[in-house]
């Protein structure tokens, strides 16, 4: 079982929740807290400086501003950071966020070991999570698998994205296209970017751009 574990969390009381149902309900060794992102990046640097390092991480996502003045403003952020130091560290996201789209993008872009949703039944599946992540298997939430499916959530290419990150800054199709030509990204002629929009609005049924950009932040994956 994993010996060294960090929990991440911003809220005081489900910080203490996990870290005593790790204790009681896992064989973990040692479990450590930090409500901020960057104390947890500290906590990982002093640790393997004194070579004794943490092996798993469970972190929240969002975290809430405060007083301090803070370099690593998320969990994304704080994974992208520890692994840059840590390759090998496992990561377990603990996390009210349900959008299948931006849990996609955290298992194929931060790489993730294991995804829990909480709720009534989150701290079980943590348990859960735990055990299957330290096996070399990966883990997500029951609630979530059938939406997590690859037929259930339409794959959206860096084209795609770009595109629509532009609609959505207000750029009209004329702006995008001449954006387009001059960063040298193809294709960039008005009727094909009208003609992928056309399709993405097909695929996501949605009525006009606007509703495009709105689907697509609500799924997470813009």
């Amino acid at each position: 079982m994993f010996k060294k574990v960090l929990v991440t969390e911003d809220l005081g009381s489900i910080n203490h929740g996990v870290a005593n149902v790790l204790y009681s309900r896992t064989d973990v060794n040692e479990v450590q807290q930090a409500q901020y992102c960057d104390d947890a990046y500290l906590k990982f640097r002093r640790a393997i400086k004194d070579q004794d390092p943490f092996d798993l991480l469970v972190t929240d996502l969002s975290f809430k501003e405060s007083h301090r003045q803070r370099k690593l403003l998320s969990g994304v952020e704080l994974i992208d950071a520890l692994r840059a130091i840590q390759p090998n560290l496992k990561v377990i996201v603990y996390s009210m966020e349900d959008r299948p789209g931006k849990i996609k993008s955290l298992f194929a872009n931060q790489h993730i070991d294991g995804y829990v949703c909480k709720g009534r039944n989150g701290l079980n599946e943590l348990v859960q999570s735990v055990s299957q992540v330290y096996n070399e298997g990966t883990y997500i939430s029951s609630q979530l698998e059938s939406v997590m499916s690859k037929n259930n959530v339409f794959e959206l290419k860096d084209y795609d994205l770009l595109l629509l990150k532009h609609l959505s800054d207000g750029l009209t199709q004329d702006e995008i296209g001449d954006y387009f030509k001059k960063n040298q990204i193809s294709p960039n002629s008005i009727s094909s970017i009208e003609k992928r929009l056309n399709k993405l609005k097909y695929n996501f049924k949605a009525k006009n751009a606007i509703h495009l950009v709105s689907m697509t932040k609500d799924l997470g994956l813009l």
